[in-house]
């Protein structure tokens, strides 16, 4: 099962391939995606990406997560959830999330088993 491709990206917006939602935030993995709520964590941008927000991307079997922290780079990502990460055997790369689109894709592209969080705004 490969991961979808990200179709589009501008703020507050981003289409997954082969998903007729639009999301603002997002999750995807190898077959699926679905949107990103933080609520469900009571995720903020301080601290930050918390284990919980990963652990249904990890569960899918990626071995690589990419996490896009937002057109400003605002929504931090805390050492221990990078280090929750690496601890279940997952290659783990943050970039601001025009760049981790990018990198999602092309990790697609070369048949990677890749998952992602990505926040499309701020």
């Amino acid at each position: 099962m490969t991961s979808p491709e990200i179709a589009s990206l501008s703020w507050g917006h981003m289409k997954v391939k082969g998903c007729s939602s639009s999301y603002k935030d997002c999750k995807v993995w190898p077959g699926g995606s679905r949107t990103w709520d933080w609520r469900e964590t009571g995720t903020d941008h301080h601290p930050g990406v918390q284990p919980a927000d990963l652990e249904e991307v990890l569960r899918k079997g990626v071995n690589t997560l990419v996490i896009g922290r937002g057109m400003s780079e605002a929504l931090q990502v805390p050492p221990s959830t990078l280090e929750y990460v690496k601890k279940q055997g997952v290659d783990v790369k943050v970039f601001q999330t025009e760049k981790a689109v990018k990198e999602y894709n092309a990790l697609v592209e070369q048949g990677v088993k890749v998952g992602g969080v990505f926040h499309s705004t701020c």
